[in-house]
């Protein structure tokens, strides 16, 4: 057990685990560990980092979702059939077919190359294109926890790019922007659309990135007090209307606060929905009353309000 105590981030994995899922499988998942990091030995990142540190953060990623032991299994062993010398029939052996399959989708997406080369012709590239789409909608169908894995993976990726060549950086950024966000975004996993679309932005207009993220930050000491009084007032009213609601604050992240600047050509101080707050209730006709109480304490702007129960997006929002 001594490496497991010398590998950043693994505590706290077990620690997370330990939450929510049986001890028999925070064992499980304490095995998967110790044999990706046996497996992967001395490799390192090109940061320099023990290559294991990357499974980990991506298996956490994964358990702060609550994902189950297998999807945090194959995360910690999600590079192991890729990069050393173990087969996958060793990981099924040892771990089972369930784990063994969702490595081995992992494994086939990782090979996907998503952004064609540009100097072959267009109906070549597209061809390539609807392959690639192809692969990852049959992933999904066979095992969802496969894409999972996957945005888990591309995520830590983005947060650690730092030491990539700038054109690698802005390709991977592009290929995150176009692929990944949307479809974190269709799964319905805000936390790590908004994520991806942040450090993508971040390096593919890095100039746009950092205004905006000084201007965030002169106000963000404003912005969080602010949430704090606002969602307390809110609960209050919703409280005395005799509504049940779970009502959380945040923040607006920067793409978002870029892409409606860029979509409304305005400047920063134009865009007065910076902060966001959510309530979430059982019923539609709860929507409608929680909406009175909002009209109630703040008044809505002419042109800015958006009905997605009676008009959803094409996505189903």
């Amino acid at each position: 057990m001594a490496v497991v105590a010398t590998v950043e981030g693994v505590d706290r994995l077990f620690s997370t685990a330990a939450q929510y899922l049986p001890e028999n499988d925070v064992e499980t998942v304490r095995r998967a560990f110790e044999f990706a990091s046996e497996a992967h030995g001395e490799q390192q990142r090109v940061s320099g980092d023990p290559y294991v540190t990357h499974p980990v953060a991506v298996a956490q990623v994964l358990a702060d979702l609550r994902l189950d032991a297998a999807s945090l299994s194959a995360a910690l062993l999600h590079d192991v059939v890729e990069d050393t010398a173990i087969g996958l029939d060793e990981v099924e052996r040892r771990f089972g077919w369930e784990i063994a399959r969702i490595v081995d989708g992992v494994t086939k997406l990782s090979r996907v190359q998503w952004m064609p080369d540009e100097e072959r012709p267009a109906i070549t590239r597209e061809a390539e294109w609807a392959e690639n789409l192809r692969k990852m909608f049959l992933a999904m169908a066979e095992d969802l926890r496969v894409v999972l894995v996957k945005l888990a993976d591309r995520l830590h990726n983005m947060r650690t790019l730092g030491p990539l060549r700038p054109d690698k950086q802005r390709r991977i950024a592009q290929e995150t922007m176009e692929i990944y966000a949307p479809l974190a975004n269709r799964l319905g996993i805000w936390e790590i659309k908004w994520q991806l679309e942040d450090l993508s932005f971040r390096y593919l207009e890095p100039e746009a990135y950092k205004a905006i993220a000084k201007s965030v930050q002169q106000r963000r000491v404003e912005r969080e007090r602010y949430i704090i009084q606002a969602v307390e007032t809110f609960k209050s009213e919703l409280s005395a209307a005799g509504i049940t609601a779970e009502v959380y604050g945040r923040p607006k992240h920067l793409y978002s606060i870029y892409h409606k600047m860029h979509d409304r050509g305005t400047e920063f101080n134009q865009i007065y929905d910076l902060l966001a707050l959510r309530v979430i209730v059982e019923t539609v006709p709860e929507c409608y009353n929680v909406l009175g109480v909002v009209h109630g304490l703040w008044h809505p702007l002419p042109g800015q309000f958006d009905d997605y129960i009676s008009n959803p997006k094409d996505s189903g929002y």
